[in-house]
């Protein structure tokens, strides 16, 4: 009965929805839901209850009915475009549009459902459109972060989603165009410190390669307000506003290299203004005590950066002078910083450091004499002015402050130090009673006697002092200070053997004394630093390296004091300078020319000690690599750059270049992320130290798999170091390493080929190729054998009017069997790959034939296989080519080795044979034999 009744409502529905009465038909359709179990009957009513749905504009309803229809019966094509409707008016473009494909797919011909299709996919393409395009993004974002009711990690999220967008020039254009200037300025109210990070990098990418927005933003959120954000305690905050200011320097002076052009032009007619207003603040915050420690380092960094002359060639050096009229005094007073003074400035373990880099690169920058005499009188009233004989705390400035310049300027040091009463001062300091007073003199002591002939006179008037005050000190910071200089003195010959200062054993007995303190962790890390400075200098006596390479717990104490998060840049320094002495990777003059003569004239002759031989060294190098030197060299290369100079890079290449000398010792290196370490070192740094760290990358790229020593896009930077090796200035070795490093890389992939040749290496390697040095032919030779893969390459040799053709076939013929390999790899690849160089190998020489058919009678397989392809190539080109082959002793060779026994050696080149052999009777010039 029920069911006759829900079959009964059933109809009454479809006659209310004939009439529209979709209310009342809808009415029915759910009675009849009540009263039914019969599936087919429920699918029905669900669906055409849905059709109502669609009908009253109650879309919920109607994708729910649809659904429930759809469950019952998963091809029921009605129930599928009704749902795909609803969902359509519900916004859910994506979900409707899966429903209408599957209708397409149960119903290609229906009209209705490909007319849907495509009216859904392009209202998708749209609304992603909207939804990605970077004004919606932008606006989103701001949306967000100015929503006080914005949840945490959202905030977080759209914080850091700003930054990326401004990344792009099109997101900063629409940032800045949006007013995205006053809202980041309102970030910056928020005293929130992620969302305040955010809105100074946001800035940053808004300023970036853009000398509009940089000067708008400039003036809009103001230099005074950038230096304040600057000198805040956080280091990272202080960083991000360093970022920011450069990026606004780089736009403003034209360092990012960007063309401006038109409008862009236009809006800035002079910059000046604003960069001298900048450095002025910069050096405002150099003396400012609301300035914090990080904050003096980051303005030192960005006046360091952007003051001197990157170029000597250019004339210009006004910002020099500038900074030298305005702002030197400011730079010395914070050379002349005494941390134990109550007077003294807020400052990391960098300040100083950074201060007389800085007083370094400013002497350096001057350009005649007069300028460097108006540089020194400032330093020399600044420190006279500063001595006060009812002061005693002004004397330590005075001298902290020439201990300071001593770190930069060697010279302009030398002749402070002959200013009257800077010496006695010295002295008078090293007798007072203030710990305080001996830790400054005791330092500027060991910095006086950098050179030989400063370090000879304060041999004989500072040792006994620094000797008197190590023995009565109490105080370690002192004692150990007084020992570095002992250390410095004692090592004033250098690794002459015959040259030493001290007693013998006096070196060893210091240096055992440094170690100690080395390894002891209750010490602070600063005067930790000065027990590495000692080993700096004594590790140039062989005695000593040789004793300390064998103290792992004092070498992993020094690896340590390396890779502590934010080393200090004299740490990073003494530790590279000591590993370079233990490894003598340092350069040596050999003294051949003469010796005799200058012995018997009574001249001093260097002498090199025992330990200092090769087999010495070998066994350092060892232990070192046992101790884990290369994880700290990885860490040491990550430092900041105003932590890591160019002088540190280059000594970090050193050490690196004499690990490597061992090729059994590179994977090891290779496993602790030396080759991805190598990289930045190739790049940047001294002239020298990019050679030393190319040479090193080379003996890596020679040996190791690249995918695992420069994983991912790294592989890509090494091409560069490597090309530049390839130059006749440079040693055979280094030639001969970079081309077998090429080969291994160009072996790789045809990316990496394409790498090779846009950085026009292939001049070169062609050069290396015609060299008289074998080694060098024949790795030249190898390199271009992979190479000749490339397109590219293969046209160099298509061209017309060129002998590199020719080169090839002559090599092929020359008597050294790995030369030859190599030459007949690239012809047969050639041959291969172009008719046309099959017909040019037959122009280029007379002795095209009698090469080939050497190479195909070859005691080596891999040559004799080589060879058979070639003649294969060339039978395949062209059958009068072909001809003229099978009328030469070529076919008796063929023949004779197409009916050799297939062993599994000679496989490969039997194979080859009888496939001539084949080509020869598709031809018809011979014909098979039973």
């Amino acid at each position: 009965m029920a069911e006759a009744e829900a079959m009964q409502l059933k109809e009454e529905g479809n006659q209310h929805f004939q009439l529209q009465d979709y209310k009342a038909a809808t009415k029915s359709y759910s009675q009849a839901l009540k009263l039914t179990k019969d599936k087919a009957l429920l699918a029905t009513l669900y669906r055409n209850r849905a059709a109502c749905g669609l009908k009253t504009e109650s879309y919920v309803q109607a994708a729910s009915d649809a659904s429930r229809a759809i469950d019952i019966n998963s091809s029921d094509i009605k129930a599928l475009y009704r749902r795909c409707q609803a969902l359509e008016h519900l916004g859910k473009l994506d979900q409707a549009f899966k429903d209408v494909q599957r209708c397409a797919t149960l119903e290609p011909q229906n009209q209705s459902f490909q007319e849907t299709l495509r009216r859904l996919n392009t209202s998708i393409q749209e609304k992603l459109r909207v939804q990605f395009s970077t004004d919606s993004r932008v606006q989103t974002m701001f949306e967000i972060l100015l929503d006080r009711n914005s949840e945490a990690d959202k905030l977080e999220k759209a914080a850091n989603n700003l930054i990326v967008l401004s990344r792009e020039e099109a997101g900063a254009e629409r940032i800045f165009q949006n007013n995205g200037v006053a809202l980041l300025m309102q970030l910056l109210d928020t005293k929130r410190p992620e969302l305040m990070l955010a809105a100074v990098r946001t800035l940053s990418g808004v300023c970036s390669s853009h000398r509009a927005r940089a000067t708008a933003t400039l003036h809009a959120v103001r230099i005074d307000r950038i230096c304040s954000l600057m000198a805040v305690e956080s280091e990272e905050m202080s960083l991000a506003v360093c970022n920011l200011l450069q990026g606004i320097i780089d736009a403003l002076s034209g360092e990012d290299k960007q063309e401006h052009r038109g409008k862009e032009e236009a809006l800035v007619l002079d910059s000046k203004k604003d960069l001298k207003q900048i450095t002025n603040h910069l050096l405002d915050m150099l003396v400012s005590k609301k300035v914090s420690g990080q904050g003096r380092d980051q303005a030192l960094n960005l006046l360091n950066k952007n003051v001197p002359r990157k170029d000597l060639a250019i004339h210009d050096n006004s910002r020099t002078i500038y900074v030298v009229d305005n702002g030197l005094r400011k730079i010395l007073k914070v050379v002349g910083q005494v941390p134990d003074l109550p007077s003294c400035l807020p400052l990391t373990d960098n300040t100083r450091m950074l201060a007389s880099i800085l007083i370094n690169k400013l002497y350096d920058d001057l350009r005649c004499d007069p300028e460097r005499d108006h540089f020194r009188k400032i330093c020399e009233e600044h420190i006279t002015g500063t001595f006060d004989p009812q002061d005693m705390d002004k004397n330590v400035i005075a001298i902290q402050t020439v201990s300071g310049i001593l770190q930069g300027p060697f010279d302009l040091g030398n002749q402070l130090l002959g200013l009257k009463g800077v010496m006695e001062m010295m002295v008078a300091l090293c007798g007072s009673e203030r710990e305080t007073d001996q830790l400054v003199a005791v330092e500027a002591l060991i910095h006086a006697s950098t050179k030989l002939s400063r370090a000879t006179f304060i041999i004989t008037n500072g040792v006994s002092l620094l000797k008197e005050i190590y023995k009565t000190t109490k105080n370690e910071k002192i004692k150990i200070r007084a020992l570095v200089g002992l250390c410095k003195l004692g090592s004033a010959g250098g690794t002459d053997y015959a040259l030493r200062q001290f007693a013998e054993g006096s070196t060893e007995k210091l240096a055992k004394q440094c170690r100690k303190w080395l390894c002891n962790a209750s010490i602070d890390t600063r005067t930790r630093k000065w027990a590495v400075e000692g080993l700096a200098y004594l590790t140039l006596d062989a005695d000593v390296k040789d004793d300390f390479v064998q103290d792992i717990p004092a070498l992993q104490a020094m690896f340590e004091l390396a890779k502590a998060s934010t080393p200090d840049k004299t740490i990073l320094y003494s530790v590279a300078t000591t590993l370079v002495n233990c490894t003598n990777s340092y350069d040596v003059k050999e003294v051949i020319e003469l010796v005799q003569l200058a012995k018997f004239s009574k001249q001093h002759v260097p002498e090199e000690h025992p330990k200092d031989k090769k087999d010495f060294v070998d066994m350092r190098v060892k232990r070192l690599l046992k101790a884990g030197v290369t994880s700290a060299l990885v860490c040491m290369v990550k430092a900041d750059n105003a932590i890591l100079t160019d002088q540190t890079k280059e000594l970090l290449a050193r050490v690196f270049l004499a690990l490597c000398d061992n090729p059994k010792d590179r994977g090891t290196i290779v496993a602790q992320g030396g080759g991805k370490a190598l990289i930045p070192l190739a790049l940047e740094g001294t002239d020298v130290g990019k050679v030393k760290a190319a040479h090193a990358l080379a003996k890596i790229a020679a040996v190791s798999n690249p995918d695992i020593a420069f994983p991912g896009e790294r592989v890509y930077e090494v091409v560069r170091p490597l090309v530049s090796l390839l130059n006749t200035q440079r040693d055979g070795l280094q030639n001969y390493e970079a081309l077998l490093g090429l080969t291994n890389l160009s072996g790789r992939s045809d990316k990496l080929r394409k790498k090779i040749f846009k950085e026009k290496a292939l001049p070169d390697i062609e050069n290396y190729m015609f060299e008289n040095h074998d080694q060098l032919r024949q790795a030249a030779t190898e390199c271009m054998c992979n190479m000749v893969v490339n397109k590219e390459v293969q046209e160099r040799f298509l061209a017309d009017g060129n002998d590199r053709l020719k080169l090839v076939v002559l090599l092929c013929g020359e008597d050294d069997d790995k030369l030859q390999n190599a030459a007949a790899g690239a012809l047969a690849m050639l041959t291969a790959a172009h008719k046309k160089l099959c017909f040019k190998m037959t122009e280029v020489t007379t002795q095209w034939l009698e090469i080939l058919q050497r190479l195909c009678l070859h005691d080596r397989l891999s040559v004799q296989h080589r060879g058979l392809v070639i003649a294969y190539n060339l039978l395949a080109a062209d059958a009068e080519l072909a001809k003229k082959l099978v009328e030469s002793e070529l076919l008796e060779i063929l023949t004779v080795v197409g009916k050799q026994e297939p062993d599994e050696k000679r496989a490969a080149v039997v194979q080859t044979a009888r496939e001539c052999l084949i080509k020869c009777m598709d031809y018809g010039f011979i014909k098979p034999v039973s």
